[in-house]
């Protein structure tokens, strides 16, 4: 009898898995693609158990970032960066709520997550997109005004508008102006009532092995 690998098959309601036994000798060669499904699983996971939070916001957090996504694909952005949009605010499903607003430093606990199972240019996005807010605020006196009640009230919790200091640090980031993106797909992706694809429609790209961290070294910060 082979080992037994998680498969995944659909998501939301038709969310399941199969459990398929494999060759022994097919072992190795289907390791890479067991971690990737493994990986796609345990994400559509949380969108399944967390994704119907709205931490103070219009719409779900599946919602978001659906609309998220959907709004970086129409911009042009490139696969990694869609992605990154989709899977922006992971970290509000990986730790416990300490505010009204979910889980304050949401930004580097997903950025973390991600960095271990996809390329930095999926996971630095997403950890800079807290922070991304707090340089728009330092160098935009009305952007602060634009953003949604629930935004502005994470902005306190998170440091505020950055200082001088701060904020050159952020510009010298290497992804920074990625992470500027999402922050924009972000503030705009909360609108009630939109029409947009649902999770599955994303499944390509979280399965895309060139987003993978699979077979390659985690970067070392």
């Amino acid at each position: 009898m082979g080992n037994l690998r998680l498969v995944c098959r659909g998501v939301g309601p038709n969310l399941f898995v199969l459990v398929a036994g494999l060759p022994s000798g097919q072992d190795a060669a289907v390791e890479e693609q067991t971690s990737v499904d493994s990986v796609v699983y345990e994400i559509l996971g949380f969108f399944v158990e967390r994704g119907h939070a709205k931490y103070s916001e219009r719409v779900t957090m599946e919602q978001h970032a659906r609309q998220a996504a959907a709004l970086a694909q129409a911009a042009g952005a490139s696969n990694s960066l869609v992605l990154a949009a989709l899977l922006h605010d992971l970290g509000h499903f990986l730790g416990e709520q300490d505010s009204e607003f979910g889980v304050t430093a949401h930004g580097e606990t997903g950025g973390a997550w991600l960095a271990e199972r996809f390329v930095d240019e999926v996971s630095e996005p997403v950890r800079l997109h807290v922070s991304a807010k707090r340089y728009r605020c330092h160098v935009d006196s009305a952007y602060e005004a634009e953003l949604s009640p629930a935004s502005i009230g994470t902005l306190r919790l998170q440091g505020g508008p950055m200082s001088v200091d701060e904020a050159a640090a952020f510009r010298a980031e290497p992804f920074a102006e990625d992470a500027l993106k999402l922050r924009g797909w972000d503030d705009s992706g909360k609108v009630v009532g939109l029409d947009i694809p649902p999770i599955d429609f994303w499944l390509p790209l979280l399965k895309d092995p060139a987003l993978r961290r699979v077979g390659r070294e985690v970067s070392k910060p």
